[in-house]
């Protein structure tokens, strides 16, 4: 069946649904949707009357996503607490086993792409618990939401929005019936719709991009993300710091900041006083990152490759997080 038709059945089944429900919208909101069906309209050739169904089913679902937001584990919790969860028997044990289920595809991904084989696996590791976590809220609700009744996010919900239902169309899926994060992240990897369009590969040949049920999809596309973000094949990632004084409180950087490019280099933190690997060349990008936990703070020395990593998520907790479960997952498939 042609994506076209499929669209066209799917926004029939919608229209019905609207039709039943008969819900009023709140004349600003409508007014909101006005103005993005028109501007769809206009930068894409949208069907106003498919668009205006698809929307007719969306829901508020601010009183669910709101606390979500406001109490996100890479903004509330500590570094104790986040690496707990997130590096943790549990996740090592599941991605030793997609790893070797899968070791092909990451050796290829690593071959084409750049990118290694930790890292990768560590990714679908943190997001969803190598599948196990993708999600359950409506997609449609939460960008809707978000575009529409969500003041501080709408910029992000409207973007969103336009790229779920271009999605929609270009991979034939059901704008309806996704479901993924409370930020509208989707699949084994949660990429957000413009991510998946932008980003996402049809690693497998098959004629789709599907990041639920494609392994090689979703391996594929990680590293993707990866090498379009600007990975540096066989370059470290991070490296424990020593030496950190309060002199050296300019340099840190750590969580409550947006994550931006190495502003030092590591010659400038060893000149500064900073102890770490002396393997690492004095000409490598770096930035000295704290991890705060309830009774200690640790010290790293972020390169550029860490940096990339928070590109995925914009949170130096995550990529920390990343790397640990990626140092665990590569320690046991060397035991075999």
């Amino acid at each position: 069946m042609k994506r076209s038709r499929l669209l066209s059945l799917l926004l029939c089944t919608a229209l019905l649904g609207a039709c039943a429900t008969g819900t009023a919208k709140d004349p600003a909101v409508q007014t909101r949707i006005d103005a993005f069906v028109t501007d769809m309209v206009k930068r894409h050739g949208s069907d106003a009357t498919q668009l205006r169904t698809i929307l007719a089913q969306g829901r508020n679902v601010e009183d669910i996503i709101r606390p979500k937001f406001e109490g996100a584990a890479e903004t509330s919790w500590t570094w104790g607490r986040y690496r707990q969860v997130f590096v943790n028997p549990s996740r090592i044990e599941n991605g030793t086993r997609f790893w070797k289920e899968h070791k092909g595809l990451f050796e290829r991904a690593e071959r084409e792409l750049g990118v290694p084989q930790p890292i990768l696996a560590a990714i679908v590791g943190v997001e969803t618990n190598y599948g196990r976590r993708p999600g359950k809220i409506r997609v449609l609700d939460v960008l809707y939401t978000q575009a529409f009744h969500y003041p501080e996010r709408a910029k992000f919900g409207r973007k969103e929005l336009e790229a779920f239902l271009l999605l929609a169309t270009e991979e034939g899926v059901d704008p309806l019936q996704v479901r993924g994060s409370y930020a509208g992240a989707m699949g084994q990897p949660q990429f957000i719709p413009s991510s998946y369009r932008g980003y996402a590969v049809d690693f497998d040949g098959d004629g789709r991009r599907d990041l639920w049920g494609s392994e090689a999809d979703v391996i594929g596309s990680v590293a993707n993300y990866f090498k379009r973000h600007g990975w540096r094949p066989g370059e470290p990632i991070a490296a424990p710091a020593n030496g950190v004084q309060a002199r050296h409180a300019e340099l840190i950087v750590g969580r409550g900041q947006k994550p931006q490019p190495p502003a030092h280099t590591v010659g400038e933190l060893r000149k500064a006083s900073i102890q770490m690997d002396p393997a690492l060349a004095d000409s490598l990008d770096a930035d000295l990152v704290a991890l705060d936990s309830d009774d200690h703070r640790e010290h790293w020395v972020g390169l550029h490759n860490f940096y990339v990593i928070t590109r995925y998520n914009h949170s130096y907790f995550y990529a920390m997080a990343v790397y640990q479960l990626s140092l665990e997952l590569a320690a046991r498939m060397e035991e075999g």
